[in-house]
């Protein structure tokens, strides 16, 4: 007797949970070959927004846990990932049309990824902060804060190594994410919120979204409640626009980078405010 296939149909993540696209709308994912593999959920303005506002309410939750605990929940998502090792190569080597090998390193590089950023996390004040010099009787000290909700757009050729190359950097200070990840790779995106969701990571603080990010990129742009945007891989669309739309709300824009950032404390830190703190010295 012959069995009858299902193909999935992968959904957005947005506060912790997996719906549909509110429009009810869904895009077929091919195989690099061009043969069909899934149908993901092609998100709206509407998902885009209720996204943010996930986001937003989980926010003082994780920018308030401190970096060490930060730093554990990212390290476990690197132990979740290389438990699901097999189902990410396979992924991989179905949407980008690469080898095993290809596909086994790219996960490899992804679990290295979160580990990487996962010690950095607990670390990363003591670099970036400081004590300054100053004259007069006083204490100056600057320290860094997350500066909140930040919008991303995930490199476009990458299907699970770009994703955690911009996603993670971001979580490492606090800040909570929406991140529109490759249009034509999105499964290995979901796969991860899967893996998001059965760990540690709060409902909320990281929100992805498949679909079109030309059509999804400027409603989060422009969104005001939006404090910072990450335009990676935002190399093919009009990012120029985008830029012009985040000054409007006073965001701090990060431009589209070639291939896949590498691993940086500077991505840790753009995505950063910092705050002085005066003090008085006691005179007695």
């Amino acid at each position: 007797m012959s069995h009858l296939t299902i193909p999935k149909t992968y959904k957005l993540f947005i506060g912790g949970k997996f719906p549909r696209s509110e429009s009810g709308r869904t895009y077929e994912v091919a195989t690099a070959k061009g043969a069909f593999l899934a149908n993901a959920a092609k998100a709206s303005r509407k998902d885009a927004r209720d996204a943010v506002v996930a986001a937003r309410k989980a926010f003082p939750g994780w920018s308030g846990a401190t970096g060490y605990n930060r730093g554990q929940v990212l390290y476990r998502i690197a132990e979740l990932l290389e438990g699901r090792r097999a189902q990410f190569v396979d992924e991989i080597r179905s949407q980008e049309g690469v080898t095993d090998a290809v596909a086994q390193r790219q996960v490899d590089a992804a679990i290295d990824v979160w580990v990487w950023y996962a010690g950095w996390a607990d670390k990363y004040i003591q670099v970036a902060g400081n004590g300054n010099g100053v004259s007069g009787p006083f204490f100056n000290i600057s320290t860094p804060e997350p500066t909140g909700v930040v919008a991303v757009v995930a490199p476009q050729g990458s299907s699970l190594l770009g994703l955690a190359s911009v996603v993670a950097p971001v979580l490492v200070s606090g800040n909570t994410v929406v991140v529109l990840a490759s249009e034509s790779a999105p499964l290995s995106a979901i796969s991860l919120a899967e893996v998001l969701a059965t760990s540690d990571v709060p409902g909320g603080v990281v929100n992805v979204l498949t679909g079109s990010a030309a059509e999804v990129a400027p409603w989060l742009a422009g969104h005001a409640d939006v404090n910072a945007i990450d335009l990676a891989g935002a190399e093919g669309l009009d990012w120029v626009e985008l830029q012009i739309a985040a000054a409007d709300t006073l965001k701090r824009v990060l431009p589209p980078e070639s291939g896949i950032p590498t691993a940086s404390l500077d991505r840790v830190t753009f995505f950063t405010e910092t705050k002085t703190v005066w003090h008085p010295k006691s005179l007695i």
